[in-house]
């Protein structure tokens, strides 16, 4: 693949060998010894690999992707004629039934920070007493991985709120050496604690600005981390903090070496790497190196078995699973392009990954040219209809794929996908300017042409002030009908995914129409806003948290998800095994606590000292 994954060695074993290497003793090989040794940049890239590598779990099965966008109202994984119940968990997710019990998502989420904050605090541990030597570079290489384990954290103050704040990859100890668990923070103490330690490494100024790997964080990455967390500040501690994200965004967008790509697509591509001008902290992945759980699974779940591997002519079939809500993809405008860039959405044929043909004749049906087809419909999440009169209509066809992480035919195994993935861009900082100057803030620009800025390069029309400030949504919430597929549709249609025959295809998505209950048509701040982020950032793990900022998450009913009013689903529960293990750790509320205690019994609030 890219330069980017041989120099991090970050994602699988290599991270092992050199974490393995510091554990020998020293031994002379050549005439080079540590009092000896000079480190180069790339020398310090191999040590801080640990602290890398567990973002490769973001596109892993159950990973950040799954709890971010299953939550939500973009992503639906339904249950499929080849499975995809896996004991309920995508069920859960989209009803917000999850527990502290479930294994998949969301506490996933949670172990993985903890790997990555655990990695980088044994990494800073080692850099501070010397044994791993970075020389001259020290200061940088310690000032890195404070800010990547302060992005661990700042995932960890969004999901689940309230968790430890820990510091040291030792173990503390009472007189009589028993373990001291660490104590639990409250979701405002977390955010002091993030806020400090990415403006302290700002302060300091000797991470590197210049544009390089994405694959490390620089300190354009810091500052988009550090801005991220202020667009949110208001959710996190009840107190915004639209000025300091407003400052950090201008001043990405004017000073940063970035610039935003010519093609929204460009962001995507199988083959993205370090040239690419928009991209400024990614997650390289590889389809060679990859191991363990820091591989691309996704690609998986985005198409069916063998009806993908033969439109995109692959070698091995993939696994069905995941499309896209109705109700999302009905709402972008005709001439806005990231529909076409995100959303497979028509006949699929054979031997066509770059979708030459959107339509198909009767030939074609004859022949069985057509692989599948991508419905923007989809019956229910189960297969059942609501009062149960319905039952098992389910179809590979049903429900359009996504194709915004653009396909390579090439990889050898199709869970191993090679494309790296953007964790930062700088459309957000566009975006962010915008809406903290719709919020009240004063910019060097209008929220319209910062949008514009960006929207431009996928529609045509420019978007205005009055259409981002709108009330509505573009999105109908409300809870899905069926539709009126029957079993006739599935033998007449199905069986060689004819849809088009009898225009059945149009009828079949028109019939299925949202039903608007409770504060479904309530309206919503900055509606269009609102609107814009889902549309520019599908797919890339934003959406829950877009939806709490924005109030719908607890609000709105959508596809077959009903709301859940009393706000506690906008945060994930502690797991269950965490709190048996941990007796500092209060469950937050809403979910069952298995020692009786909550975040209010437990959790301290203290400042956050100069020193930690």
């Amino acid at each position: 693949m890219k330069r980017i994954i041989k120099s991090i060695l970050a994602f699988g074993a290599a991270s092992v060998m050199f974490t393995a290497c510091f554990n020998l003793e020293e031994h002379a090989f050549s005439e080079v010894v540590q009092k000896d040794f000079v480190p180069t940049d790339q020398d310090v890239v191999a040590l801080l690999a640990n602290a890398y590598s567990p973002f490769g779990a973001f596109m892993d099965w159950y990973g950040f992707f799954d709890c971010m966008e299953e939550a939500a109202d973009v992503i639906i994984t339904p249950t499929r004629p080849n499975g995809w119940d896996d004991g309920g968990v995508y069920k859960r997710m989209h009803w917000h039934k999850w527990s502290a019990e479930d294994p998949g998502s969301p506490a996933s989420l949670y172990y993985s920070a903890f790997l990555g904050i655990n990695s980088a605090n044994k990494v800073l541990d080692q850099l501070k007493d010397g044994s791993l030597p970075a020389g001259d570079l020290t200061a940088a290489a310690i000032d890195e991985v404070k800010a990547v384990r302060a992005v661990w954290y700042a995932l960890l103050l969004d999901s689940h709120g309230n968790v430890p704040i820990v510091t040291s990859f030792a173990v503390e100890t009472d007189a009589e050496g028993n373990t001291i668990s660490p104590k639990q923070s409250t979701r405002r103490r977390v955010y002091e604690f993030v806020t400090k330690q990415l403006e302290e490494v700002i302060a300091n100024g000797v991470l590197s600005s210049a544009k390089s790997d994405y694959s490390r964080l620089n300190m354009w990455g810091v500052k988009m981390a550090l801005m991220r967390v202020y667009l949110n500040a208001e959710v996190y501690t009840g107190t915004p903090a639209y000025d300091k994200a407003l400052a950090l965004a201008e001043d990405i967008i004017e000073n940063s070496p970035y610039s935003l790509s010519a093609d929204y697509s460009d962001n995507f591509k199988w083959d993205v790497d370090q040239t690419n001008t928009e991209i400024i902290f990614g997650i390289p992945y590889d389809e060679t190196y990859g191991t363990g759980e820091q591989i691309f699974s996704m690609g998986m779940k985005f198409y069916p078995p063998s009806q993908g591997r033969d439109h995109f002519g692959y070698a091995n079939s993939t696994w069905g699973g995941n499309c896209g809500n109705p109700q999302f993809i009905k709402s972008y405008a005709e001439n806005d392009t990231r529909l076409k860039k995100t959303w497979l959405h028509g006949p699929q044929m054979k031997n066509d990954p770059n979708n030459t043909k959107s339509s198909y004749t009767e030939d074609d049906v004859k022949n069985q040219n057509i692989a599948w087809y991508c419905l923007n419909y989809l019956p229910s999440i189960s297969g059942d209809s609501k009062d149960g009169s319905k039952k098992s209509f389910t179809h590979i066809d049903f429900g359009c794929r996504q194709v915004k992480y653009q396909v390579n035919p090439g990889v050898p195994k199709m869970n191993h996908w090679g494309n790296d993935v953007s964790y930062f861009r700088l459309a957000e900082a566009y975006y962010t300017a915008a809406e903290c100057i719709l919020r009240g803030q004063t910019g060097h620009k209008s929220a319209a042409e910062y949008v514009n800025d960006v929207r431009s390069r996928s529609v045509d029309t420019p978007i205005t002030e009055a259409e981002l400030r709108a009330t509505k949504s573009r999105v109908q919430y409300g809870y899905c009908t069926f539709g009126d597929i029957n079993a006739d549709d599935i033998q007449k249609y199905g069986v060689f995914h004819n849809w088009d025959d009898d225009n059945r295809a149009a009828q079949l998505e028109a019939s299925q129409v949202a039903e608007p209950s409770g504060k479904d048509n309530d309206p919503i701040y900055l509606a269009g806003m609102y609107d814009e982020w889902g549309y520019e950032f599908a797919l890339e793990a934003m959406r829950r948290t877009q939806m709490i900022r924005f109030g719908t998450f607890s609000t709105k009913n959508w596809f077959n998800h009903t709301a859940d009013e009393d706000g506690t689903k906008a945060i994930f529960p502690i797991a269950k095994s965490d709190q048996q293990d941990n007796k500092n750790l209060g469950q937050n509320p809403g979910y069952e606590s298995v020692n009786g205690k909550f975040v209010a019994d437990l959790a301290i609030d203290d400042p956050i000292p100069a020193n930690m």
